[in-house]
């Protein structure tokens, strides 16, 4: 889609050559990095070919074999040969020709070559691409031990391949949109024909249409522009840097994003447990995987919860704790100045500042400072009496848990709205934390992904979508797919009643 009031025009190439020049080089305002090598002939003055691209997108050995070979057709054609009738006659092969200048400039700007040609009204449109550009390596954000090492980059074109790789089927297909009025940034939707549901890709191609904006950078654009609310601290689509998990769920019947200029690929829609699986379950023992998973999500309430439920039972509910611990506490409290709310806080927000300087801090020093940092300030805190000893293990255990869910965006939720259930059980204890948790939990089953219950399969319950959800069963219990992503396809396997039939 091209934004509104950048429409192209009408305005076609004239047939003179230096005309159709002036016209590229005004049009991107004589930019340094545009090229236009004009092809003069042995015993002429003027110009009878010219190849026009931007330094750095394309090919140059590609671009100097082409000049080459339109040099020497048109030396031929000089020497009497047959004067050629169309464009595709001088440059053979797969190419694209076009007589509209809009099209045209637009070619060169998205990296393609244009070849104009004196006398002919009509240029061609070669893809050359070349330039530098990351090759693909291991996903920075999410490793694994056991599974496959490539991850996405920042070309679009490569991560399409990646996932052609992978998916080997005819019915996988690939629509496309630009998108950005200034940026024209190039957006395909995956999904695989007869397994997604028709419904499903029709309205994400509809959101990405209604989309109207000047820029668009990266897929996190693209996210708050098609999720269904913004008013959520909660993710309603995934972003992967990996290309199997991509394939895996387009096997499921989900469809994905890609933007090019981002290696993190979006896929919707998604339900809130969907946050908890990795790609490295489906490559080991079911039984390893499962127990995987539970530890996630117990990591996920201990993010969640610990830290709230330390203030709620320190502050108001002590006959809760068994009274050995409570002496314990109570005597690590006894030289504390702060009470626990400020306390948690205080070491929170003191461990999101590490976090992020050790974010942006350069590679080399940056893990150091945020290990250090943390022991450092940590031990000096407890020995000055700013803080207890208790307070710093329930933050620290807080935030290893933090670390295990898989996918950064819901991780990044939980550490937001851990801060108001620490507030709520500062202020009101327990009940806070009640008073909290479930409007929250109401709030989470209300969600929705591209129509998707967020809570699906426990809310609504669905007792024949739970065999991958909490545990993973056994591969040849995986026999269909989950009934509200997929399309009537839903067999992932045959029966065994099938195979004997195919037999």
């Amino acid at each position: 889609m091209v934004g509104k009031g950048n429409q192209d025009s009408n305005e076609n190439l004239p047939s003179d050559l230096s005309q159709s020049v002036e016209i590229f080089r005004n049009r991107l305002g004589k930019s340094s990095d545009f090229k236009a090598r004009e092809i003069i002939l042995p015993g002429e003055s003027s110009p009878v070919a010219a190849i026009c691209y931007f330094n750095g997108l394309v090919d140059l050995k590609s671009i100097n074999k082409m000049i080459a070979t339109v040099n020497d057709f048109l030396l031929g054609e000089k020497q009497g040969k047959p004067s050629p009738s169309s464009i595709e006659d001088i440059i053979p092969g797969d190419l694209r020709k076009s007589g509209n200048i809009d099209n045209l400039i637009q070619a060169v700007l998205d990296g393609s070559t244009v070849m104009l040609i004196d006398g002919i009204p009509s240029a061609a449109i070669v893809s050359l691409p070349g330039g530098r550009r990351r090759s693909v390596e291991e996903p920075s954000s999410q490793t694994v031990i056991r599974g496959p090492k490539e991850g996405f980059t920042e070309d679009v074109a490569t991560n399409i391949a990646l996932i052609r790789r992978k998916i080997r089927y005819p019915e996988l297909r690939f629509e496309d949109r630009t998108i950005g009025r200034v940026t024209k940034t190039r957006v395909s939707v995956a999904y695989i024909n007869g397994i997604a549901k028709d419904e499903v890709v029709k309205e994400v191609l509809t959101r990405l249409d209604r989309i109207d904006v000047d820029s668009i950078l990266e897929s996190g654009y693209i996210e708050e522009y098609i999720q269904d609310t913004t008013a959520t601290p909660f993710p309603t689509l995934i972003n992967t840097e990996r290309p199997d998990a991509v394939a895996g769920n387009l096997l499921d019947g989900q469809v994905a994003i890609l933007v090019d200029g981002s290696p993190f690929v979006l896929v919707a829609p998604v339900t809130f447990f969907k946050f908890f699986l990795a790609s490295e379950d489906y490559y080991q023992r079911y039984d390893i995987s499962s127990f995987l998973r539970l530890i996630r999500l117990f990591s996920f309430l201990v993010a969640l919860l610990l830290p709230s439920l330390y203030i709620a039972v320190t502050t108001f509910q002590q006959e809760m704790i068994p009274t050995t611990l409570l002496i314990s506490l109570a005597a690590q409290r006894e030289g504390t100045p702060l009470p626990a709310l400020l306390e948690a806080l205080l070491m929170e927000l003191t461990f999101e500042v590490i976090r992020e300087a050790g974010v942006r801090m350069p590679r080399v020093v940056g893990p150091a400072i945020s290990i250090v940092g943390a022991l450092v300030l940590g031990q000096a805190a407890v020995q000055a009496g700013l803080v207890s000893a208790a307070m710093v293990i329930i933050v620290s255990f807080t935030a290893i848990s933090n670390f295990v869910i898989p996918y950064f965006s819901m991780s990044a939720a939980v550490r937001l709205v851990r801060f108001a259930l620490m507030l709520l059980a500062g202020t009101f204890g327990l009940y806070g934390i009640l008073a909290g948790g479930i409007p929250l939990l109401v709030h989470m089953i209300s969600l929705k992904s591209f129509g998707v219950p967020y809570f699906l399969p426990l809310a609504p319950l669905s007792f024949t979508n739970l065999k991958d959800v909490l545990i993973r069963a056994p591969w040849p219990l995986l026999k269909t797919r989950p009934s509200y992503i997929s399309s009537d396809n839903r067999d992932r396997q045959a029966s065994k009643k099938q195979s004997k039939n195919s037999k």
